[in-house]
């Protein structure tokens, strides 16, 4: 095909209380993604659309779209794979500020509130660390905060919840599961982070294009673990002994 048609959201809140989807024609090449089409669009058709990216290589999590109303990155989407039909619209979990970008601070509000990174007592260096258990928490850390996870996710778009996402789950997994950590934050999780409200339908898991286990690896373990914290008195019992040992070494 010589041009490819694409609709794409346009909407200035501050001008106009409803969005609308204008069509344009963009000369097609092989191996084109939907970020080049929209880059042709903003550099030789209209000046005024406003789109938010930044490595174009799938690297930075920028670009994040609805494509034929489905999250991707613009970057990673190939023209070729969508058919005779492409929309291109912004990510419907927040707030939109013009055209295909939206505000996602409140992801980095969120992160402030996560306990940071706590190192065991007594650690010497050189650290040491089992491999299997540096991999384990080493797939978190692929996140490249594209926001995707949070965009598909039911419980964010539909509901008001203090849910804080699975990008968020994921970033506590990180440090839980870090081998040199010692802080438990499942009663956090639990209390302050919502996440009994997810109901583990994988969907985040799905649109990841890191392809990071969210679901399996880390927000069903988080989820036993903030289960076992509050509620199986054994394991609370342990926790309390440690916690009131490790009390008394501090002071």
């Amino acid at each position: 095909m010589d041009k490819v048609k694409i609709s794409v959201f346009r909407q200035d809140p501050s001008v106009d209380k409803e969005g609308r989807y204008q069509d344009y024609e963009v000369p097609a090449e092989e191996g084109m993604v939907v970020l080049d089409a929209v880059h042709y669009i903003e550099n030789n058709i209209d000046p005024t659309l406003s789109v938010r990216w930044n490595c174009k290589a799938a690297r930075c999590g920028s670009c994040s779209a609805e494509i034929n109303d489905f999250p991707r990155l613009m970057c990673k989407t190939r023209i070729d794979t969508l058919g005779s039909h492409i929309k291109v619209g912004p990510i419907r979990a927040y707030p939109l500020v013009k055209d295909l970008v939206t505000d996602v601070s409140h992801n980095f509000e969120i992160a402030k509130r996560i306990p940071a990174f706590k190192p065991k007592r007594g650690l010497k260096e050189p650290f040491t660390m089992n491999e299997m258990d540096v991999l384990r928490s080493q797939e978190f850390r692929k996140c490249i905060e594209c926001f995707l996870c949070q965009d598909v996710c039911h419980v964010i778009r539909e509901h008001t919840t203090n849910y804080v996402g699975p990008r968020h789950v994921v970033k506590v997994a990180s440090l839980d599961m870090h081998p040199l950590d010692d802080l438990d934050r499942s009663g956090f999780l639990n209390s302050n982070a919502g996440l009994g409200y997810c109901n583990v339908t994988k969907c985040c898991q799905e649109v990841c294009p890191e392809h990071i286990k969210i679901t399996d690896n880390a927000i069903i373990p988080e989820k036993e673990r903030a289960v076992d914290g509050s509620y199986d008195p054994i394991f609370w019992l342990a926790r309390k002994i440690k916690d009131t040992g490790r009390s008394k070494h501090e002071k």
